[in-house]
C-alpha cells in the first residue's frame, strides 16, 4: 500500500492505475479530506457535487472518494457511525462483512477459551480481525484479493490496531496455521449468480475449511444459516445467531462441544443449547401464542422453547408454540391469541373495521397469503392496533387474531 502522497503508480500493462493504486489515493491527505468534506453528503446530489469537487481535485480520486463516502453511509447499519467513517470498504465488503455486534461477540468466544494468537482465512475488509484485536487477540488476517487486503491493511491503521493484525495477501490454503491458538475461516459464500447453496460450491470448499479447522486447538467456520444439519461434521458443535430478531449466520465450533446445537440471541447474549428434545405434540390454540426467534428454528431447538413454556406446536409442520398460561422466555415473542379463525377475507375486513383496527402486524408462516396484498384489502382505519397471524393450524387455513405481551 502506498504511503500517504503517494502517486499512483500506473498498470505495467496498460498505463492505467490499478485498483489498489486508486485506493491509495484516498489514503493520502488529500483524499481524506475529501472524504471529511463528503461524510453527510446526499447521494440525490452527487452529480452537482461531483462537477464542483473535480474544478479542484483529481476526477479519479473524486471518484473514488463518491464510491468510498456511499459504502461508509451504508456500513453504518453494520459498524455503528464512529468505526464506518474512519474505515474503509470495498462494495462486497460491506455486503459480506460481519455485523460489530456479532463479531464482538465471536471474539468473545474465543478469548473466554484463551485465544490469544488466531489466523482469520478469507478475513475480506477486516471486520472480525478488528474485533479480535480490540479483544486483546493478535490477528493474522489472509485473503487473496490485493484490493481488499489493501482496505483491510488501512482499516487496521485508521483504528489503531496495526500492532495486532498482520495482513497477508495469499491463498488461504497455502497458508500454515501451526503455531496459532485457533482458526477463524469465513468463506466466500457469492459468486457471479449470486448466493452460493452447496457448502463445497464455498471459496473455499467447506471440506477444506473443516479438515483445516481439526488441526488448531480451537476453530471457527462461518457458514450460511441455512445450512443442512446432516452436512455439520459430528465432531462441530453448531451455533446460529440472530441480532435484533434476525438471522445472521451459522458458526461450526471445532474444540468446544462436539454435537451441540446452540441459538444465540443479540443483543442480549442469551443462549439457548438444546437437550436433544424430541418434537413436541400438536394441541389446540390456547391463550397465548409464542413465535420462536430465528435462530431458534435454524437450530432446530423450538422443542426446547415449547418445553420451557409447558407448550406445543398449533401444527406439526409449523413452527408456532401455544400455551393456556404467560411463561416470558428470551427465546421467543409471546402474544395473547383474542381470536382463532378458520380464514375467510370477508370476517377479517368485518373484524377490524367494527374493532376500529388502524394499525396492524400482519405475520405469516405456513400461509399463502401476502402480508402487503391483504394489508391493503383490508383498507385499516381507526385508533387500535392488533397483530394478525396467517397460518395453518392443524392442517386449516387460520387466522389468529391477538396483541403482543410486553417482555
Amino acid at each position: 500500500m502506498h504511503e500517504n502522497g503517494a502517486v499512483p503508480v500506473p498498470n505495467a500493462d496498460t498505463g492505467a492505475p490499478t485498483a489498489v493504486d486508486t485506493f491509495a489515493t484516498l489514503l493520502t491527505d488529500e483524499g481524506r479530506r475529501l472524504l471529511e468534506e463528503l461524510r453527510d453528503h446526499d447521494p440525490a446530489r452527487e452529480l452537482a457535487v461531483a462537477t464542483r469537487l473535480r474544478r479542484d481535485h483529481p476526477a479519479e480520486l473524486v471518484s473514488a472518494a463518491l464510491g468510498q463516502a456511499r459504502l461508509r453511509q451504508r456500513a453504518v447499519a453494520k459498524f455503528g457511525t464512529e468505526d464506518a467513517y474512519r474505515m474503509y470498504f470495498t462494495p462486497n465488503g460491506v455486503e459480506q462483512a460481519t455485523r460489530a455486534s456479532v463479531a464482538a461477540y465471536r471474539a468473545r468466544r474465543f478469548t473466554d477459551l484463551g485465544v490469544r494468537r488466531l489466523a482469520d482465512l478469507c478475513c475480506g475488509i477486516g471486520g472480525d480481525a478488528i474485533a479480535l484485536a480490540r479483544a486483546g487477540v493478535s490477528v493474522l488476517a489472509v485473503d487473496r484479493d490485493p484490493l481488499t487486503c489493501a482496505v483491510a491493511r488501512a482499516n487496521a491503521a485508521a483504528l489503531g490496531l496495526s500492532d495486532l493484525i498482520e495482513v497477508r495477501c495469499a491463498d488461504v490454503t497455502e497458508v500454515g496455521v501451526a503455531g496459532y491458538d485457533a482458526v477463524f475461516v469465513d468463506p466466500a459464500r457469492r459468486g457471479g449468480r449470486g448466493r452460493i447453496f452447496d457448502p463445497e460450491a464455498y471459496s473455499p470448499p467447506l471440506s477444506w475449511a473443516v479438515e483445516t479447522a481439526r488441526t488448531a486447538p480451537h476453530a471457527a467456520l462461518k457458514i450460511a444459516p441455512g445450512v443442512p444439519h446432516e452436512a455439520i461434521p459430528e465432531d462441530a458443535e453448531a451455533e446460529w445467531i440472530s441480532d435484533g430478531g434476525d438471522v445472521k449466520e451459522a458458526v461450526l465450533w471445532f474444540g468446544t462441544a462436539p454435537g451441540a446445537r446452540r441459538a444465540t440471541l443479540l443483543p442480549a447474549g442469551t443462549t439457548l443449547t438444546g437437550t436433544g428434545l424430541p418434537d413436541p405434540a400438536v394441541r389446540p390454540v390456547g391463550r397465548y401464542l409464542y413465535e420462536p426467534d430465528g435462530a431458534v428454528i435454524r437450530a432446530h431447538l423450538v422443542a426446547d422453547v415449547a418445553a420451557e413454556v409447558s407448550g406445543g406446536l398449533i401444527d406439526e409442520t409449523i413452527a408456532y408454540v401455544t400455551s393456556d398460561e404467560l411463561h416470558p422466555t428470551p427465546y421467543a415473542s409471546a402474544y395473547e391469541i383474542t381470536d382463532v379463525l378458520p380464514f375467510n377475507l370477508k370476517k377479517l375486513k368485518a373484524l377490524v373495521r367494527e374493532r376500529g383496527i388502524g394499525v396492524a402486524v400482519i405475520k405469516k408462516r405456513g400461509s399463502a397469503v401476502e402480508p402487503e396484498e391483504l394489508r391493503k384489502k383490508l383498507k385499516l382505519e381507526g385508533m387500535n392496533s392488533c397483530v394478525i397471524v396467517l397460518t395453518r393450524v392443524a392442517g386449516a387455513p387460520t387466522m389468529l387474531l391477538g396483541q403482543p405481551v410486553q417482555a
